[in-house]
């Protein structure tokens, strides 16, 4: 796979991902069931392409700030608030800060992870 610049150079970035910018490493996805690429990292903006296999999975966690999870490819099951969202292509979730999720895909899936993550005291973004 190749390197990326993933910062935003200028007011405005647009990128048309190739191929390749889009791959996700096969064998660390079928080693634990899931893998990821950063696409944009700036300040406090995190753009990662998410791939699960049939079976894998993202355990419980939460962030500082606010998520976005967009399906790009197949399906997966969001679980927050003890309620599960099950998604498919083009339909997407929003999760305000610290509110703790998981996802899991019974058939595998890709989808576009999106975080703001807050400014910790005493440091700049």
């Amino acid at each position: 796979m190749s390197s990326m610049d993933r910062t935003i150079e200028g007011d405005v970035l647009v990128r048309h991902l190739t191929r390749d910018e889009l791959m996700i490493d096969p064998l660390l996805l079928a080693r634990s069931g899931r893998s990821g690429r950063t696409l944009v990292k700036e300040g406090s903006l995190r753009l990662t392409i998410m791939a699960l296999t049939a079976g894998g999975d993202m355990p419980a966690h939460s962030t500082d700030g606010p998520v976005t999870i967009h399906v790009l490819d197949g399906g997966i099951v969001v679980e927050a608030l003890g309620r599960e969202f099950p998604l498919g292509i083009g339909e997407l979730v929003a999760l305000a800060p610290r509110v703790q999720h998981s996802v899991r895909s019974a058939g595998g899936g890709v989808f576009l992870l999106t975080v703001v993550h807050e400014p910790s005291a005493g440091s700049r973004v």
